[in-house]
């Protein structure tokens, strides 16, 4: 029953004009952000972190953008459910996927790794830009009607989702089944604290970074890229591949890891507010985890 209440709000949302439709966000963003305060202290407690040498007015200003493009992110969601083939290449333009498609053309696996930046339900529409099989790496979520919901999303231009713990072994049959194939790993969440392996600075933190996309880009041999994601204006994107390596195999060990690492905190840098502040990214401290771990 939720997910069938999901998908008509969402036609609700789509059948609305655009100017309406960003008016119900801002709306949204008044309640959530004044009322609710829907993780403030979150968010508040990642920007003085991450960016220190910025006043409190500098981060206030961040904070409040980046409540406004959640809640345009909230909503585009719910649109993109219904959006036609025509819209989605409008709306999500991608300015090399000849980068991705060459690999796959000579029978060689592709990874891309992003950020939860900008919109990263865009990449949906990826498979109206490749002959290629595609998979949508995701986290079976708790609450199952939202689940379902993405999986729906996820898989309405051609891509396939799968679920996390799956991946390994269906890319592992493709590959040996000779299917090249694309796959999206989002780089940026937590990993499990008995699973930590890699420890970097990121935005002025230590770190603890998932390694999970690495070890399979490099049992594959892929060719692995990072998707830069970038709002032109509300509800359209654009999509750019940056080679990351094409010889993972020989890659030294977290390479990989700390490059596309790098290109993310690079983008947030430039525009911290189309990155995802309000999650919990930094609830590890390193001394603790090790002293735990050598105990």
């Amino acid at each position: 029953m939720g997910y069938f209440l999901l998908r008509a709000l969402s036609w609700l949302i789509y059948l609305l004009p655009t100017s309406v439709l960003y008016f119900c966000s801002d709306l949204i963003f008044a309640i959530f952000f004044h009322l609710v305060r829907y993780r403030r202290d979150v968010v508040e407690s990642n920007l003085a972190n991450s960016f220190p040498e910025k006043s409190q007015k500098e981060r206030d200003q961040i904070a409040k953008k980046f409540y406004h493009h959640l809640c345009d992110c909230f909503l585009e969601t719910l649109y993109f459910n219904w959006i036609t083939r025509e819209q989605a290449k409008k709306r999500v333009t991608f300015l090399n996927p000849e980068l991705a498609n060459q690999y796959m053309d000579q029978g060689k696996s592709v990874i891309i790794l992003m950020g939860h930046y900008n919109n990263w339900e865009c990449f949906n529409s990826w498979g109206l830009h490749t002959n290629h099989r595609s998979y949508a790496i995701y986290k079976k979520l708790r609450n199952k009607a939202f689940g379902e919901f993405y999986v729906h999303l996820r898989s309405r231009f051609g891509s396939f989702p799968l679920e996390r713990a799956l991946t390994f072994r269906q890319l592992k049959d493709d590959s040996d089944a000779g299917i090249p194939g694309l796959s999206l790993f989002l780089i940026d969440q937590s990993p499990r604290s008995f699973d930590i392996q890699y420890w970097t600075t990121f935005l002025n933190q230590e770190t603890a970074i998932i390694v999970g996309p690495e070890k399979v880009a490099r049992k594959l041999n892929a060719a692995v890229l990072f998707g830069n994601t970038r709002k032109t204006k509300r509800g359209f994107y654009e999509v750019d591949f940056v080679l990351i390596t094409d010889t993972s195999k020989q890659s030294p060990k977290f390479e990989i890891t700390e490059k596309s690492t790098r290109l993310l905190e690079k983008l947030i840098v430039e525009s911290p507010e189309f990155w995802l502040w309000s999650h919990r990214k930094w609830k590890f401290n390193r001394s603790e985890i090790e002293k735990t771990a050598n105990s």
